[in-house]
C-alpha cells in the first residue's frame, strides 16, 4: 500500500481560525509571500518559519503513524478473528485460529513500530 500525504500551509492554517480568513493573491501559486488575512477578519498570520516549523510537525506525526496505517489494512479481519476464536473455544479445533496467529504477526513483524 503506498500512503502518501504531503502536508503544506493550508492544512494548518485551516485549523487555525474558522471561516476563509486567509487567501493568497495568486492561488496558483501558494508561498507565504502570496499569503495575506482576508479582507474583514482580524487575524495575524503566524510567520513563515512558525508555518513550516507546524508544517514539519503535522508531516513528522503523521510519517510516524505509517506503520499504524499499513497494519490497519493488512491485518486479518475482525470476522477472520471472530470465527477462528469461536472455533477454538466452542469447537476445540484451533486450526484457524493458529492461522489466525500466524497472519497477525506476521502484519506486525512485516510493518514494525
Amino acid at each position: 500500500m503506498t500512503d502518501i500525504k504531503k502536508y503544506t500551509m493550508d492544512d494548518v492554517l485551516i485549523n487555525l481560525h474558522r471561516g476563509g480568513w486567509w487567501e493568497y493573491t495568486d492561488w496558483d501559486d501558494r508561498t507565504y509571500a502570496n499569503l495575506r488575512v482576508s479582507e474583514g477578519f482580524d487575524y495575524t498570520l503566524p510567520t513563515e518559519e512558525e508555518l513550516n516549523a507546524q508544517v514539519t510537525q503535522l508531516q513528522t506525526d503523521y510519517d510516524a503513524q505509517a506503520y499504524a496505517r499499513a497494519r490497519t489494512v493488512a491485518y486479518p479481519s475482525t470476522l477472520d478473528f471472530i470465527e477462528a476464536y469461536t472455533e477454538k473455544e466452542i469447537g476445540s479445533d484451533s486450526t484457524k485460529w493458529d492461522a489466525y496467529v500466524i497472519n497477525y504477526n506476521k502484519v506486525r513483524t512485516e510493518n514494525p513500530k
